[in-house]
């Protein structure tokens, strides 16, 4: 996570309010890497209207809207969908201390979960892996139950995701000034190094299982989950972070910035590498998520 979205969970921003961008034109035509306006949604966090809350986008940009609606003060980062798309799991900080929450997904029903931050779905929507006091933590929606999966003295641990299959959660650890990225059992055991000589951060599984991608200090980068087959995704000016695959594993959306301070917009990239295409502008969105 950025030093600017801490400094929101740690409720400091203070930043003028932005006026609220008009609604994105209609995109051209589709073809293969220019989705149709229907083609599922895309949720972030944005400031454009002042604090942060959760917005969302057609994958063409258009059908620009707010999500969620909270107190003066309280802003919602972190966004997810869940396996069904039904809801959406994010962290905020509504009534003065972060926590993660869900909300449906259109907009209604917000409802704390539990303490911490950085939540992500299981794939079977039964579970998620949160962040609290820097490790990470998978808890069963059902009933509550938590366990601690990172190993004991691991406290710089964060962005943790399951694989496809649900057998395995990825993380980032801050070790000797710098990130490296872990995989381990679901249930626990000993952490596996992916990659760990870049600063690499914000890891997430392609739908396939198949490939990582990862955020360096100032780009996106895909490897194997064994650490091999490494490869940059953007090389391009500026700074991109926080990238998801579409559903289809055919595109990433991402954030960019002329430097780690922002504003940030959302951008469109083949996973397979191409031209990037802009979804948003005004204000700073960050951290989309597709479905």
């Amino acid at each position: 996570m950025t030093a600017g979205m801490m400094a929101v969970l740690a409720i400091l921003a203070a930043a003028p309010v932005p006026a609220l961008a008009p609604e994105a034109a209609p995109a051209a035509a589709p073809t293969p890497d220019r989705p149709t306006p229907d083609a599922g949604r895309i949720v972030f966090s944005s400031d454009r209207s002042g604090d942060w809350r959760l917005w969302t986008v057609r994958p063409d940009g258009s059908g620009l809207r707010p999500l969620t609606r909270a107190a003066e003060g309280e802003h919602d980062v972190d966004p997810m969908f869940s396996p069904d798309g039904r809801r959406i799991l994010f962290t905020s900080t509504r009534g003065g201390t972060t926590g993660v929450w869900t909300v449906a997904a259109d907009g209604s029903g917000a409802a704390r979960v539990a303490d911490g931050d950085q939540a992500e779905w299981a794939p079977d929507g039964r579970a998620i892996a949160l962040r609290r006091g820097g490790r990470i933590i998978v808890r069963t929606l059902a009933d509550g139950r938590e366990a601690a999966v990172t190993p004991e003295g691991w406290t710089t641990c964060s962005g943790p995701a399951f694989s496809p299959d649900g057998k395995t959660i990825i993380f980032a650890r801050l070790r000797d000034g710098a990130n490296a990225i872990y995989t381990l059992p679901a249930t626990g055991g000993e952490p596996a190094l992916v990659i760990g000589d870049r600063g690499a951060c914000e890891p997430h599984f392609a739908p396939d299982g198949k490939t990582v991608l990862y955020e360096t200090e100032t780009h996106l980068a895909a490897v194997a989950p064994d650490g091999s087959k490494g490869r940059p995704v953007t090389w391009f000016g500026g700074v991109q972070r926080y990238g998801r695959y579409s559903p289809d594993g055919r595109q990433i959306v991402f954030c960019q910035a002329p430097g780690p301070e922002g504003p940030w917009e959302l951008y469109v990239i083949p996973a397979a590498g191409g031209s990037p295409r802009k979804l948003t502008d005004g204000g700073s969105d960050m951290v989309p998520d597709w479905k």
